[in-house]
C-alpha cells in the first residue's frame, strides 16, 4: 500500500512563510495528480493547490499568488511553499494523491494524516 506523510507545519506569524512537504512511500510506479487540501475547524475540507505529472497547477483563489506547489516525480514528493501567510490560512493541511499506480495494483484518493499550520495575528 501507499502512504503519504506530511511535514513542515508549525506556528508562524502573519506575513511569514512555511514550506510543507509530502513524501509518498510504497512500491510506486507512478502518481498522477498530487495536491494539498486544508480543513479549518468547523469548515469543509477545501482545495489549496494541485499539480499534475506534467506540471500543470491549479490554485484556490484564496491562495493564488501566495502559495506555490511543486513536485519531484523521481522522489514521489510534493511541496507547498506558503508565503505571506494570513490568520485565515490556519488549518490542518493534507496531502493527496488522486491515482497511484503500484507494481501490482492501482490506488485512488490517498490522503496523508495532515500537518497543522497556525498563523498568528
Amino acid at each position: 500500500q501507499v502512504q503519504l506523510v506530511e511535514s513542515g507545519g508549525g506556528l508562524v506569524q502573519a506575513g511569514g512563510s512555511l514550506r510543507l512537504s509530502c513524501a509518498a512511500s510504497g512500491s510506486i510506479f507512478s502518481i498522477n495528480a498530487m495536491g494539498w487540501y486544508r480543513q479549518a475547524p468547523g469548515k469543509q475540507r477545501e482545495l489549496v493547490a494541485t499539480i499534475t505529472t506534467g506540471g500543470s497547477t491549479n490554485y484556490a483563489d484564496s491562495v493564488k499568488g501566495r502559495f506555490t506547489i511543486s513536485r519531484d516525480n523521481a522522489k514521489n514528493t510534493v511541496s507547498l511553499q506558503m508565503n505571506s501567510l494570513k490568520p485565515e490560512d490556519t488549518a490542518v493541511y493534507y496531502c493527496n494523491a488522486d491515482r497511484v499506480r503500484l507494481i501490482t495494483r492501482w490506488e485512488s484518493d490517498i490522503w496523508g494524516q495532515g500537518t497543522q499550520v497556525t498563523v498568528s495575528s
